[in-house]
């Protein structure tokens, strides 16, 4: 059975990146490599100026794409999520936060080998359950929830290393000049960009196996 590594940058309060995570997992489960495969998730911020204490979500969306579109793109979503499990509650969500914590706690979690149960539990308490997943009560929650010790999660969201190790991988992503996310690397040399559908991550796979 072939054994992949994915790694994929990603922001946890990117809707595409959530939807690229379920159909990628549809892909894999389809293919019987999701014992075998790798998942690494790699920070990306959408919004890296973002006040410390985010802003309130429908003036966020009002000033990026108007209230009109907002409305648009977000009842679009909804119905891409719904067709993948996925259960977006846009009208719960009272904040987009600044994400440089949860990329923090993120990467704390991949050295317990928790990464991936955090990213999914970060995906589904801020896109399902309308929590604020910049605020530091709800990440220790959440690290505690996917078997993180609360100690190390705290260490983690005041880490000063952890804080330039984020800055750093994404100022690597920058020299790749990846400008929008999910991006997927696959074994560490094969790009993919996009929310791709699971049966387009079923060819490109079996495509691979046969290179």
């Amino acid at each position: 059975m072939m054994a992949l590594t994915v790694s994929v940058f990603s922001d946890v309060i990117c809707p595409w990146c959530f939807l690229g995570k379920r159909r990628l997992e549809h892909a894999l489960h389809q293919l019987e490599l999701r014992e075998t495969t790798t998942v690494e998730w790699l920070p990306f911020e959408l919004n890296p100026d973002m006040p410390a204490e985010g802003i309130e979500r429908s003036v966020y969306r009002a000033r990026k794409f108007g209230a009109e579109r907002s409305a648009e793109l977000d009842a679009q979503m909804t119905e891409l999520g719904g067709r993948e499990g996925i259960s977006f509650a846009f009208g719960s969500m009272q904040r987009t936060p600044n994400t440089r914590k949860a990329h923090m706690l993120i990467a704390a979690a991949r050295q317990h080998g928790r990464g991936d149960a955090l990213v999914e539990a970060l995906f589904r308490a801020y896109f399902e359950q309308g929590r604020d997943v910049g605020d530091a009560a709800v990440l220790l929650d959440l690290a505690e929830g996917v078997g993180l010790n609360r100690q190390v999660a705290l260490t983690a969201l005041k880490s000063e290393e952890l804080r330039s190790h984020i800055m750093s991988v994404e100022a690597q992503a920058a020299k790749m000049q990846i400008g929008g996310v999910p991006f997927f690397i696959v074994d560490h040399q094969w790009a993919v960009s996009g929310a791709q559908s699971a049966e387009q991550w079923i060819a490109l796979i079996r495509q691979r196996q046969i290179a």
